[in-house]
């Protein structure tokens, strides 16, 4: 273990309390998965000490390389690379009928991994990300959550005005402030931040906006609502009511749009970090709910791949809203990370839909893909608008605050 880690390790080890006891919410004799990098074993491992002391029965660690990621793209038959073994989709659902915990360490380990290659090609590998995923969210079989994991290539990544040992104890301050970390009890603190959101959930629920209309720099977007859309925070519930927090941090509230009534041009106000590419200064425009246009100003050719994957690959499956009194955003950091920067601006995602959060008469209507990409739109620039029935304008997000 390196001295860096040594500094951190008490560190890392409230944040495995958290993760384990808190978020995900392990039982007693649960198997419990984790899915890790290599440069995250300190992570990984006080995550499994902690999952252990509290009964599992098995901790099941899956370490995804993104350099044997890069020497498939690189060297591997085109026709292959969308190839996925199916024992990974047949585990990952194996998971579900054991109604285990699932935990992903989020974090680029190796931002590196996938320079200079083709993002065409970057874009048709979707590892780790398995469409198997979509089953067992929507199926609430598994307590899940993401959670950061710092590194020493992602601290250089995030703060490359510092030096090496300087950006990660930089980044590891920040991750211990916006998991509530620095609180006497994070627990309790990540309680009184989830009634916050979902009592901001009830009230958008309530309203029962045709649509959310949202206006900026570059961006001038129409998102319509189905009739039963409700609005959600991330503290979920397994379908036998186990309680869990799907990510940590989280300082979202979403739901399900209409994939069929989205038009009008969006700019990415943050970098979106997928599957090991970084793409920066995404624009796409829609038309009657689908992407037609996708431009950026490096890795178009990743999102482009991505969206044309399936018939709803270029449709919404969320929208998402983010005010400024979380911890994420104030901090001014791009981390390169969804899981970090989606809790830092309102955010949308093209591909598949939550459809938990209609009722069962608009389930058929909601969008269906293998893919699920966050990116982020939102700002203090980006005024949202709730549109009713009746064609009334109500304010629901200015400057960063609600006004519902």
């Amino acid at each position: 273990m390196s001295p860096v880690v040594q500094e951190f390790r008490p560190s890392i080890d409230e944040l495995a309390e958290l993760i384990v006891g808190f978020a995900a919410n392990v039982q007693p004799g649960q198997v419990v998965s984790v899915l890790s990098e290599p440069g995250k074993e300190a992570v990984t491992r006080a995550v499994a000490e902690s999952a252990y002391r509290r009964g599992a029965r098995f901790v099941d660690v899956w370490y995804f390389d993104y350099y044997v990621k890069r020497a498939r793209l690189a060297h591997a038959a085109e026709n292959t690379l969308e190839y996925v073994p199916p024992w990974y989709g047949e585990r990952l659902l194996a998971l579900g009928r054991e109604q285990a915990a699932r935990i992903a360490l989020a974090g680029l380990a190796a931002p590196h991994a996938l320079d200079g290659l083709d993002p065409a090609r970057a874009g048709r590998d979707r590892l780790p990300i398995l469409k198997e995923l979509v089953t067992v969210v929507n199926e609430r079989s598994t307590n899940w959550t993401a959670a950061p994991a710092p590194t020493g290539p992602w601290a250089e990544l995030v703060h490359p005005e510092l030096e090496p040992e300087a950006a990660y104890a930089r980044l590891w301050d920040e991750i211990v402030h916006v998991c509530r970390l620095d609180e006497p009890d994070p627990a309790t603190a990540w309680r009184t931040r989830m009634r916050e959101l979902v009592a901001t959930a009830e009230r958008l629920t309530a309203r029962r906006f045709d649509a959310l209309h949202f206006e900026g720099p570059g961006t001038d977007l129409t998102i319509g609502l189905l009739p039963s859309s409700s609005w959600q925070a991330a503290e979920f519930t397994r379908a036998d009511g186990l309680r869990h927090l799907v990510n940590v941090p989280s300082e979202e509230v979403f739901t399900t749009p209409d994939p069929e009534r989205v038009d009008g041009f969006v700019r990415a106000t943050l970098p979106l970090e997928y599957v090991g590419s970084i793409i920066r200064g995404i624009e796409v425009r829609f038309e009657a709910g689908r992407a037609v246009s996708i431009e950026a100003e490096s890795g178009a050719g990743v999102l482009r791949t991505a969206a044309a994957g399936d018939e709803g690959a270029s449709r919404l499956g969320e929208v998402a809203l983010v005010d400024r009194r979380g911890r994420v955003g104030p901090l001014g950091t791009i981390f390169y990370d969804t899981l970090l920067d989606e809790n830092a601006a309102s955010h949308i995602a093209l591909g598949q839909a939550y459809t938990f959060a209609v009722a069962d008469s608009d389930k058929r209507r909601v969008n269906e893909s293998h893919i699920h990409i966050d990116f982020m739109i939102g700002s203090d620039d980006v005024a949202v608008t709730g549109l009713t029935r009746d064609c009334g304008r109500v304010p629901v997000l200015y400057g960063g605050e609600w006004q519902v």
